[in-house]
This record gives structure tokens, sequence and C-alpha cells, in this order.
């Protein structure tokens, strides 16, 4: 067991959450009970979510897309009554890292995603260094390269580009970080891979050269979390389960 407020300490100084000018509250979301035995972590605290971990005996849910949004409606009624229902009356604690988990240039959504496809980095561009860039370790056409990252994430890719591309160099960013694409056309990378797609990433594709994969918001984010919660596992002694709810974006 870890008392909540040393645990919470100590995450938020590991985390950097001053370096980031988010849009949601990086850290403590509900306070639960005083002292956490079991840590269940996943992508996204829906309520499904919270269900599954109460039934795993979670003391503190940590997950990677949180409660309380810029620009949200404030009011404690429908949807976001009832999950904060469900955890007060449950004593559990939620705990939320938003770009500070994407960005994180040990245990991350992006440097995790990297070393899984194979990726050595070479370095950070974009705000706050959320895009990351690199090369492959030989050259791999871009058909070949979209079956590996399938293959990773269990799931079917949505690809822009000629198949038959050879990629070397390839920049990411994960989530919904489709936009990033004009910093990939920036650096000149061959590849640029994200969460989610939009009508104009097509185009900017297209034209550019820039062949783009779009892996999926959910699939490219499950990396992050679980290495967060492994560490505070090793840190604290306390348990660690992962909980990957299906999400088809």
């Amino acid at each position: 067991m870890v008392r909540l407020n040393d645990l919470i300490d100590y995450t938020q100084q590991f985390m950097q959450v001053d370096r980031y000018k988010d849009y949601c509250p990086n850290g403590l979301q509900v306070e639960g009970r005083a002292e956490v035995g079991k840590i269940v972590t996943g992508v996204s605290a829906s309520l499904e979510f919270l269900q599954q971990a109460a039934d795993c005996g979670a003391d503190l849910v940590l997950v990677h897309h949180g409660y309380f949004w810029r620009n949200e409606d404030p009011s404690l009624v429908g949807i976001k009554r009832k999950r904060l229902a469900f955890l007060m009356a449950r004593d559990i604690s939620l705990v939320a890292y938003h770009l500070p988990l994407d960005a994180h240039p040990e245990l991350g959504n992006n440097v995790t995603l990297g070393r899984k496809l194979g990726i050595v980095q070479s370095g950070s561009a974009g705000e706050s260094g959320l895009v990351l860039y690199g090369k492959l370790e030989q050259a791999i056409s871009l058909a070949d390269f979209t079956k590996r990252v399938d293959s990773t994430l269990q799931r079917p890719s949505l690809v822009i580009g000629d198949l038959n591309k050879p990629l070397k160099t390839v920049a990411w960013c994960t989530g919904a970080g489709q936009a990033y694409i004009e910093e990939a056309i920036r650096l000149g990378v061959d590849a640029f891979i994200s969460g989610e797609i939009s009508e104009q990433t097509t185009h900017l594709a297209k034209e550019s050269g820039v062949a783009y994969i779009a892996a999926g918001h959910h699939a490219t984010e499950r990396y992050g979390i679980q290495a967060l919660g492994e560490h505070l596992v090793k840190k604290f002694a306390v348990q660690h389960e992962f909980l990957d709810l299906y999400n088809p974006v």
C-alpha cells in the first residue's frame, strides 16, 4: 500500500506536468481512499472502464483521457454525473495524464509506440516536442511497414500513399495528432503516423508525397499508460492491471 498523496506527489514530478499547457487538469481529478493497493490503467475513463476497474478491485484508476476538458459544460449532469457518482460511491481515485503522457521521453505514448514499431528516434519537433521522428534500420515498402503497424496494433490502418514507396524516415504523433502532418512535411520524412485522419489530411499526404498512416487513436495510445502503471509498481510495490477496452477509432 502507498498513501495516495505520496503517489500523486511523486507522479506529478515524474511526469513533468508543469512543462505543458494542456486543456485538461493533469494528475488527481477525483479523490478516493487515502491508501492505494491496486492501480488499474486504461486509455479512457468511460463508465464501462470504471465498472470493469471496480470489479478488478481498483483503489485508483489511471488513464490518458480523463475529465474536465477545456470549454466543456461544467454541469455535473447526465453521463458526467453517472461517471463521477460511480467513482465517489466506491471511493476510487481517478488520475489522468494527457500531454505529459504523450510526450514523456521515457515512457510516453509517442516514444513507446516508436519502440514497438522498430523506429530509431532521431529527435522531436512541434509544440512541446509532441512529434517524434527517426529512421528504420533498413528501407521497407509502405505496404510492408503498414503490415508491421497492423500486426503490432492488432487492427487495420487507413493508409494514404503509394504502397510500393520505400520508407526510411518516419515521423509520428499518437492519438489525434493528424494536424502535425504539416510538421512531418517540413521535416522531409517519408511517412507520418498518427491515430486519426481528417479530410484535409488526405490531400496533404497526396500532394506532399509524405505517406500517411492512420493507425487508430485508441490503439496508438495504449502503451504509455501501461508503462506508467508498471513504473509505479516498481516504485511503490502496488498491484497493477491494464484494461484494454476495444475502441474502433
